[in-house]
């Protein structure tokens, strides 16, 4: 069973749709932002050699995407739509002034979650 399908058993079967997503749908988001950081570590070890990955948003976007990102977010949602959003939330949190207080994984969540 997908993350996205978990989800919406989670609450009851009904997909959030309409409006800005609740504390439990950012939650969710957080949680999936938690595990591809997390996979993505994995991959630039395994894979680069501990390169830092230039193209993060990218390897982002494409795991999150198959792992339910659409479903949690509530609307359809692409690699490539949500590598950009990814990259422009980025920059939000690096330029933020003062610098946000919560960490990039919180910060992101909101911001996708509010759309992009």
């Amino acid at each position: 069973m997908s993350r996205s399908c978990l989800y919406l058993d989670a609450l009851g079967g009904k997909r959030h749709d309409e409006g800005m997503p609740d504390e439990r749908s950012i939650r969710a988001i957080e949680e999936l932002l938690a595990e591809t950081e997390a996979a993505h570590g994995a991959y630039e070890t395994a894979e680069l050699n501990g390169v830092y990955d230039a193209e993060w948003p990218a390897w982002y976007a494409a795991y999150a995407v198959d792992h339910g990102m659409g479903g949690l977010l509530g609307r359809d949602v692409t690699a490539d739509e949500l590598s950009q959003q990814l990259q422009s939330a980025w920059a939000d949190f690096q330029a933020a002034d003062p610098h946000p207080e919560e960490g990039w994984v919180v910060f992101i969540a909101r911001h996708l979650a509010a759309g992009g």
